[in-house]
């Protein structure tokens, strides 16, 4: 292939790259229901549930460091990040498999420590780990997990299934993970200049326990379920809440409008991202690693949820082809972007 010829990856972007890989994907057996394009694919082997499968990588230098990153949180961590898939499609996670690449620089104790908090996060969200695969790597450690879990087939939720005049909802808060990293790469950069320096976190435990240690918000799919709330479409929030809303928007064929004061941000956030020199709805919109679900209902189920400290209503669905957008405190109307996490995008 000569050089005038070719495309380079960050011209597409993380996103680009799988919708050009996976466009023209047939789908060729009647078990398939939902192939690419979603947090979960979705398979029917039986009438009363349908399977839920979803995989993701972790690539050290990518993903994480490290450097600041203990490997029993790493553990717990990459288990929980996809268990969140199966819960962004309204589903109940139930097996895991792992597989490790590693270098020759990782002990069994270190390998041992991983695993410990693999298994913590299987008997905290009661997953079992059923199998896997092991190799050797020239540049460090890489996971892979495959998360599989259930749902009856009426109460799954797409991303695809927003409609106009739907209400938005996120839970919990955002933005903590992305300051959380900020304040571990400030600290790292401070150990290289003086290596014998102790660095005093008090201050920031909340943003730095949502960065390392992130929970899948499986409470939110038993809640949901006992309100007798199905959402329209739903998602989560990795990637930051401008990325999702698009992708929200792109697969449902609609826009949204979303206010700034209902975003939902930790006061300790707001302070450690003033420290930074950094707006806290800028966080909350592209910072991701919130692992938080998006999603939509219909205005009926309002009364269901209005109140709960879980779940926060921050805008509603608009036509197709009116765009996404941020409704500012002062009122002004801001086409949102997604400048969250991609990783084939050149820094």
């Amino acid at each position: 292939m000569s050089d005038d010829m070719r495309t380079e990856l960050s011209a597409l972007g993380e996103f680009g790259l799988i919708k050009h890989l996976t466009d023209h994907i047939l789908l060729r057996n009647a078990t398939t229901v939902k192939g690419v394009g979603d947090d979960a694919a979705i398979l029917k082997y039986t009438e009363a549930h349908h399977v839920l499968v979803s995989t993701d990588l972790l690539v050290e230098g990518v993903h994480f460091d490290l450097s600041y990153v203990p490997l029993k949180h790493l553990g717990y961590k990459s288990v929980c990040v996809n268990l969140s898939d199966i819960c962004a499609m309204n589903g109940k996670p139930e097996q895991i498999t792992v597989s490790l690449a590693l270098s020759n620089r990782f002990s069994l104790e270190a390998i041992d420590e991983l695993y410990a908090g693999m298994l913590l996060a299987c008997e905290n969200y009661g997953v079992d780990l059923i199998g896997g695969d092991t190799t050797s790597s020239k540049s460090g450690l890489i996971i892979s997990i495959t998360a599989i879990g259930k749902a009856e087939p009426h109460k799954i939720a797409t991303r695809s299934g927003a409609r106009e005049n739907d209400l938005v909802v996120v839970t919990g808060d955002l933005g903590a993970a992305f300051i959380g990293l900020q304040v571990l790469e400030r600290e790292k950069d401070v150990f290289k200049a003086a290596p014998t320096a102790q660095p005093d976190l008090n201050d920031y435990q909340y943003p730095l326990q949502r960065q390392l240690k992130p929970e899948a918000r499986l409470d939110i799919i038993e809640l949901l379920e006992s309100l007798e709330v199905i959402p329209t479409a739903m998602i989560d929030v990795s990637d930051g809440l401008a990325s999702e809303l698009l992708h929200l928007a792109d697969q449902s064929f609609v826009g949204f409008d979303v206010y700034e004061e209902k975003i939902p941000v930790d006061p300790q956030v707001a302070r450690v991202a003033a420290e930074f020199n950094l707006d806290h709805t800028t966080c909350a919109l592209n910072g991701g690693e919130d692992y938080e679900l998006l999603f939509t209902i219909k205005q009926k189920d309002y009364d269901k949820i209005k109140g709960n400290p879980n779940l926060s209503v921050i805008g509603h669905v608009t036509p197709d082809g009116a765009g996404v957008h941020l409704i500012t405190r002062a009122g002004d109307r801001i086409p949102l972007q997604a400048q969250g996490w991609d990783a084939l995008k050149e820094s």
